[in-house]
């Protein structure tokens, strides 16, 4: 069999393995079973530990897309809108993607690592032998946590992508802050933001299910560990994008044609 082709059976299988251990996960959540110490300490890493390069990519990034996009409004006539294709864009898509993306490499990548580091090393074979399961020592706390910390690390992401937008609207542009403000809010729904904490709630849960399953089942060395770890980020972003997209698709409905 050509390498490339045993490649792709093999993230195919890995792909698959990720949505079995989702269901492990559900089902070991029903049964109440988890290691709560675990969880928090998962939440500093996903959390706290993550929240620097989120607010800075976030505030640069709504700098950016005001300045954007208050150049082509103004040329219109249109400085009220600013605001209003702020939130659509930014607020409804980009930081949430932001954030995952930042969340994707940052924490699913070490939980990828840490996990292979574990599995090639025989240290979750020592929890079987501990009659401990992997999946409610390792994996339930590393998904609750992410589940926890995604959305609240959106809602940051939010408020300083908004400060970025006023900021470079009124300094670049001269919109005063309560005009681009008042455009945000006419334009943006409470219904929103209830989308974006459902969007936090998903992604949490892909970043850490598919860091933890492309790390428990590594095989070989510290190559394959990294291997691994890189994999688990791209596959990531790709759920997270096609994910996304559903959930665009489902909650926003059909355009008028």
């Amino acid at each position: 069999m050509p390498p490339k082709q045993n490649l792709e059976q093999l993230w195919i299988i890995r792909c698959g393995a990720a949505i079995l251990l989702f269901g492990q996960v559900i089902l070991h959540l029903l049964q109440g079973k988890a290691y709560y110490r675990k969880i928090l300490e998962h939440m500093v890493t996903a959390g706290p530990g993550s929240i620097s390069p989120v607010l800075l990519v976030s505030g640069f990034a709504g700098m950016i897309f005001t300045i954007q996009t208050a150049r082509e409004l103004v040329q219109f006539g249109a400085v009220s809108a600013v605001g209003g294709a702020f939130a659509l864009a930014f607020c409804r898509e980009l930081a949430p993607i932001l954030t995952a993306s930042i969340l994707a490499g940052q924490v699913g990548s070490a939980f990828a690592a840490e996990l292979g580091a574990m599995r090639v090393t025989e240290q979750i074979d020592a929890l079987y032998m501990l009659r401990t399961d992997p999946i409610d020592y390792l994996v339930l706390p590393r998904v609750i946590a992410c589940c926890l910390m995604m959305p609240l690390m959106m809602i940051f992401a939010l408020i300083i992508g908004i400060i970025g937008g006023v900021f470079a609207a009124s300094q670049f542009y001269q919109i005063v802050p309560e005009a681009f403000l008042e455009s945000v809010r006419n334009f943006l729904e409470p219904s929103d933001l209830m989308i974006i904490l459902l969007k936090g709630f998903i992604f949490g849960i892909l970043v850490a299910v598919n860091g933890c399953s492309w790390g428990l089942t590594t095989k070989g060395g510290a190559k394959e560990v990294g291997e691994s770890a890189t994999t688990a980020v791209v596959t990531t972003w790709v759920s997270i994008f096609i994910m996304d997209f559903i959930i665009t698709v489902l909650l926003s409905g059909q355009p008028n044609i």
